[in-house]
């Protein structure tokens, strides 16, 4: 007997039933980790703020979808990594630039990759990104502030791939054509 409810709009708690609509109106279907997190009214306003805000930084598009996916990929977030791939393929990225990302591997892009690699600081060292990390980064062309806006990304999507897993949400249909498993340790 699964232990977490994947809600609809009629049975969601109240509190939840507003954000459920939205993001139902947005995708044109309900996605099942949203159906699943709306058990936590306050989980899912808190995800959808923050990529909301995420959404909102001075990243690029196509830099948002890079930490994303890092973050995905880091934290074996299978529908994450399907939802994004199919944004990054919206947005005209490489199959290159896709694969690599998919695979965590090195970007064709040297500017992503420092973008990609900087993320990867950020969540191996907790926030407490070395020096030397920083200004790999900075010299890639970014700015202070968007080293800011990448930890954002990271907590958004660190909440969002975590709830996915406890809660084992199922990959929905209209994504199967971009299923990822991760690669075997």
């Amino acid at each position: 007997m699964p232990v977490f409810t994947a809600h609809t709009a009629e049975t969601a708690p109240a509190a939840a039933r507003r954000s459920i609509e939205g993001v139902r109106g947005r995708f044109g279907w309900l996605p099942t980790p949203v159906a699943l997190m709306a058990d936590s009214p306050q989980l899912l306003t808190g995800f959808l703020t923050a990529s909301t805000g995420f959404e909102q930084t001075d990243l690029a598009p196509l830099d948002r979808e890079v930490v994303i996916l890092t973050v995905s990929t880091s934290h074996e977030c299978h529908f994450c990594v399907a939802l994004h791939t199919g944004k990054l393929t919206r947005l005209g990225a490489t199959p290159e630039l896709i694969t690599a990302l998919r695979a965590g591997s090195v970007l064709p892009d040297p500017r992503l990759e420092a973008l990609r690699r900087f993320t990867l600081a950020v969540l191996d060292h907790r926030g407490a990104v070395p020096e030397d990390e920083l200004e790999d980064f900075l010299a890639a062309g970014y700015q202070p502030r968007h080293a800011l806006d990448v930890v954002l990304g990271v907590g958004a999507y660190t909440m969002s791939t975590f709830a996915n897993r406890l809660t084992r949400a199922p990959l929905d249909p209209p994504l199967a054509a971009h299923a990822w498993t991760p690669a075997a340790a």
